[in-house]
């Protein structure tokens, strides 16, 4: 990683020392929950939904330099890493991709249009070092037959990419499945699209007699709900230290929104077996604590000046139309009130914080790994023996 960005980046010397205390903090912390980088052993894949990345339209930003910072520590911790809600402005990835180093590079796709689309790219961020991109990619586009409800693409289009590290050959498909809602017809499309990807690679897989690994956003309430039980009904399981220790993925770790599903019948592919091969990392308990809230107040206050202004030109474009809505008028006007209200309470200031701003500097969502074992010689020397 390019640190000394950081003397450029942080302005005042006293930030920097911030900065670099929970760099290294955050640096040590991922050296004991991940494991370690073995040349030709081991590969390190990962899935997180990075929020937002990085078009500000909910207005709860922008992202501070420091917190780029912050994202390559732990995206470096990993050597292949698939990144969902990618924006349109590749601004902000060009330079996440500036501070890992000139040997990372990325895939990705094109903006998925369509109001349930998001604009949102699918990502795949790699250590060149480690893994190679085999020149095959693609997004993943449903046949007549097997579509959706009987005529519904995915909603945000899943993106298939072959790579290989030593001898492991394997095929990626990254996914963020459709939300909708809890319950009903919304809920039934969510799980439509889970089973519609897992059945789509398990065919693949076994047909190509190779590996195909599901990894992503899929929205899953919980390792008991139906949403998971939609993935595994269809083929596809989930690393044993992360289905036996189910651990959640959003903010506070109450949903399972995130997963990572393995399909192979290869004779060069295994699973790492530690108990820390696979997991989830909460960078939180490191950085943007709920105890640093005295250290971001002044950065916190502006997003929410910045959302106070927005409400008020919204409120004033609505009484100047020619037939105002009164409905319309009300709620605005409410909604100004109420960021005032928050504005002249320093509780409902670190709430916010510690809610809603920082997952807009960092995410919403908790990067989840897996372990693949890369060195299969020893299996291929007894293959020749029999």
């Amino acid at each position: 990683m390019k640190y000394y960005r950081i003397k450029r980046d942080i302005k005042t010397e006293a930030r920097r020392g911030f900065v670099s205390d929970n760099l290294i903090n955050l640096k040590k912390q991922l050296e004991k929950s991940v494991p370690k980088k073995d040349l030709d052993k081991n590969l390190l894949i990962a899935t997180w939904n990075i929020r937002d990345f990085d078009s500000n339209k909910f207005g709860h930003g922008p992202r501070l330099k420091e917190s780029y910072f912050y994202i390559a520590q732990i995206i470096s911790a990993f050597d292949l890493v698939a990144v969902q809600e990618v924006t349109k402005n590749l601004r902000a990835l060009n330079h996440l991709m500036y501070l890992l180093g000139d040997d990372w590079d990325y895939i990705t796709t094109d903006v998925t249009g369509g109001r349930s689309g998001n604009q949102e790219r699918m990502t795949f961020i790699y250590d060149m070092r480690r893994v190679q991109f085999k020149n095959v990619a693609g997004e993943i586009v449903l046949p007549k037959t097997r579509l959706i409800k009987g005529d519904i693409q995915f909603a945000r289009t899943p993106f298939l990419v072959s790579f290989q590290s030593g001898w492991t050959k394997f095929s990626l498909c990254t996914v963020h499945i459709y939300f909708g809602a809890d319950s009903g017809v919304k809920l039934e499309r969510r799980k439509s699209e889970i089973r519609a990807i897992a059945k789509f690679l398990k065919k693949r897989a076994d047909d190509d007699n190779d590996t195909f690994l599901v990894l992503g956003d899929f929205n899953i309430v919980d390792h008991e709900h139906e949403t998971m039980q939609a993935l595994l009904d269809n083929g596809f399981e989930i690393p044993n230290q992360i289905r036996n220790r189910p651990q959640g993925t959003n903010t506070f770790q109450t949903k399972h929104y995130d997963q990572i599903g393995v399909r192979s019948k290869s004779d060069f592919f295994q699973l790492g077996m530690d108990e820390n091969s696979a997991g989830t990392f909460n960078y939180y308990a490191h950085v943007l604590k709920k105890s640093q809230f005295e250290d971001y107040k002044i950065d916190v206050v502006k997003a929410l000046k910045k959302q106070l202004k927005r409400k008020e030109t919204a409120l004033t474009n609505a009484e100047n139309k020619t037939i105002p809505d009164l409905e319309k008028i009300e709620e605005l006007e409410k909604s100004k009130n109420d960021m005032l209200a928050v504005l002249q309470d320093d509780t409902q200031i670190e709430n916010y914080y510690y809610k809603k701003w920082k997952t807009f500097q960092i995410s919403d969502h908790l990067p989840m790994w897996t372990e693949i074992k890369t060195d299969h010689s020893t299996q291929f020397l007894k293959d020749i023996n029999k």
